[in-house]
């Protein structure tokens, strides 16, 4: 097996400025500690951070020579949620643990069909679309949230 040409193992949220590349990954794909990717324009690529982490969108790894690939959040399959109580809404998404990512006239989440159902049983108006997907991340710092063990 050939080792990737590239390899991270450092995460950043914001560029120093040496972009050399950039690497599109939908949500699931930016939660990793160890994987190796493929750039937009084809390098591979080994991540290997010292624990696993949420990588944002326009964030960025750093090679061990200190040049940057910017992490892109993809575009995916998703669910947007609009009415009249959005307020109602997104409070029946979040009691059901499920990331969303929270717009003043619009939320968005991924697919789901039991989620849907649900949502439409209290008002809400879903639709199809295909979008980079950023959710908010955990109320204590910890980027994504897994359950309730703190």
């Amino acid at each position: 097996m050939t080792l990737p040409s590239l390899t991270a193992r450092v995460y950043r949220d914001h560029s120093h400025g040496s972009e050399i590349a950039r690497v599109s990954l939908d949500y699931e794909g930016r939660f990793l500690r160890r994987k190796v990717l493929v750039t937009d324009d084809g390098q591979a690529l080994l991540v290997d951070l010292t624990q696993t982490i949420s990588l944002d969108h326009d964030g960025v790894l750093v090679l061990e020579d200190g040049r940057e690939i910017r992490v892109v959040a993809a575009p995916e399959d998703l669910l947007e949620v609009t009415g009249d109580d959005l307020v109602r809404i997104a409070w029946h998404v979040g009691n059901r643990h499920t990331p969303c990512q929270i717009e003043p006239d619009r939320l968005l989440i991924q697919r789901d069909h039991v989620i849907r159902d649900m949502l439409g049983k209290i008002g809400a108006t879903t639709r199809e679309v295909m979008e980079p997907f950023t959710p908010e991340g955990g109320a204590y710092g910890q980027g994504r949230t897994h359950g309730h063990a703190h």
